[in-house]
């Protein structure tokens, strides 16, 4: 795959970056880290060699001087919120990430509960998290907020508040998803510490959009795809080009709370230590694209994965279709179709000539492989493991999976399981596979190869199975399908 990002650069140049801004504030900093720090996906895709982990591995950099603070709304504990991407709880991704964070060797402050009220499972979750030993700190709603800046920061407001403990001069404040109160966690913090005679300051880290790269680059657009259930948008952040002559995007949420920001930090610190929303952030991923080409081509590919991902979405749900539409007008936006990717059409002419489901990979050489519905292989299967042969070098006509192999797997699956498909899915090839490289060194090249196809991506003329797609996801194969199920039948697992 084409680099289009200089990741160890970004990693080192955003250390930096958080560096100068804790020197400013006088030795401690509330840093509100937007978006995924481990596995952020999306920045991979669109800036191609920026790593899913790379957030994370930045901020090990500052492990020593840095400790983590949890928000964590207590109404999405009550009621249950789970994280689409992964699948868990709110509540029990705080606990995945405080695991993670202590593996990087860096110290968490606690868990704030977000608006409590005394709902019952955020009390039942404080008492097991400090079972644990994890300090928990319960913060309050509050009348007006965030416009009632007197109450606010006052001791009715920020003020009733509990104080959370830190002793690091970098505080990072991050969240299992958005609407968590990451915010209000950090400029409570400000009041409280302002209160006991400590100089601290807030700042923002959000990777995207990305402020200095145009705002109709499509980098920014496919931001705007990935966002397009939030019916927000991108924009020019007016404060900034009124206060000192430049252009620069920023997201519509944050320009229009800003003056009540500024206000809240005005009635904190005295004054506000900043003029524009842009100024907040620390954001310097735009710094370290090395080839602007392959991030363009790139993200406009990923817009036209998340009009397939929406489209999909419609079909299983029912729901989203004004964010289809709006995906539709981003894809002209930047000059896009459905058809961008040919894989895709490759794809559906497979099913033509066939007559049964089939899928296509552009491979990384940029050659487009199919894969067709057999007799003992389903569309999935068939594709990963042509797919694996051609760029592990193994001659189509070569067989590295016997019928031997694969015969006995879908007679366990019909005649002992009771599925009605005797079809292998993805990791049952993959496992039949893998039982063949013990006496066939081919089928021990191919399964060498899988790291190969990590980035391409795959299209299906039918919606395939959840158990395929998540094999695929786990090699870091894309996958999209065209939004319609492959038997007409009311229920689809």
């Amino acid at each position: 795959m084409q680099t289009g990002f200089d990741n160890q650069k970004y990693i080192d140049t955003q250390a930096a970056r958080i560096r100068e801004r804790i020197t400013q504030f006088g030795g401690k900093l509330y840093l509100e880290f937007g978006g995924k720090l481990f596995d952020d996906y999306h920045a991979s895709r669109v800036l191609p060699g920026f790593e899913p982990d790379s957030k994370a591995r930045m901020l090990r950099q500052l492990a020593d001087d840095a400790e983590v603070v949890f928000a964590l709304n207590a109404n999405d504990i009550e009621q249950g919120k789970r994280r689409s991407d992964i699948g868990i709880s709110y509540g029990d991704d705080v606990l995945r990430l405080m695991d993670v964070f202590r593996g990087m060797g860096l110290a968490i402050g606690g868990v704030v509960i977000t608006r409590f009220s005394g709902q019952p499972k955020a009390e039942a979750y404080q008492a097991r998290l400090e079972q644990m030993g994890v300090s928990v700190y319960r913060h309050y709603p509050i009348a007006g907020y965030p416009t009632n800046v007197n109450l606010i920061v006052s001791g009715d407001g920020f003020g009733k508040n509990e104080y959370v403990k830190t002793t690091k001069p970098l505080v990072v404040v991050t969240a299992p998803g958005p609407g968590s109160g990451k915010l209000a966690v950090c400029l409570s913090q400000l009041y409280n510490e302002h209160e006991r005679g400590i100089d601290a300051g807030y700042a923002k880290f959000e990777t995207f959009p990305v402020w200095n790269l145009p705002l109709k680059h499509p980098v920014n657009v496919a931001y705007e795809a990935a966002t397009a259930d939030l019916d927000d948008s991108n924009i020019i952040d007016p404060y900034h080009l009124d206060a000192y002559g430049k252009v620069t995007v920023n997201y519509n949420r944050d320009v229009e709370t800003f003056p009540v920001l500024k206000a809240i930090m005005e009635k904190i610190m005295g004054k506000s230590p900043y003029l524009s929303p842009t100024d907040m952030g620390v954001n310097m991923v735009g710094n370290c694209i090395c080839d602007d080409d392959v991030c363009q081509e790139a993200a406009r590919n990923e817009i036209v994965r998340r009009y397939f991902w929406e489209a999909e979405r419609l079909e299983r749900t029912g729901q989203g279709e004004a964010e289809l539409a709006r995906i539709a007008l981003l894809m002209k936006e930047v000059g896009v179709d459905e058809n961008y990717n040919p894989a895709h059409a490759a794809a559906l002419v497979k099913e033509e000539v066939t007559g049964l489901p089939a899928g296509a990979m552009v491979l990384p050489d940029g050659s487009v492989i199919t894969g067709k519905t057999s007799r003992l292989l389903g569309a999935a299967s068939s594709l990963l493991l042509n797919a694996l042969k051609r760029v592990a070098g193994v001659p189509d006509e070569v067989f590295v999976v016997s019928d031997e192999a694969l015969v006995p797997i879908g007679r366990l699956k019909t005649e002992h399981l009771h599925s009605r498909n005797h079809r292998l899915h993805s990791d049952e090839t993959l496992i039949a596979l893998s039982i063949s490289s013990a006496t066939n060194p081919l089928a021990e090249q191919v399964i060498a190869a899988t790291s190969a196809l990590r980035g391409c991506t795959a299209y299906f003329s039918v919606i395939i199975s959840r158990t395929d797609e998540a094999v695929y996801k786990k090699l870091g194969i894309n996958v999209c399908c065209e939004p319609k199920f492959e038997r007409g039948t009311y229920y689809h697992g």
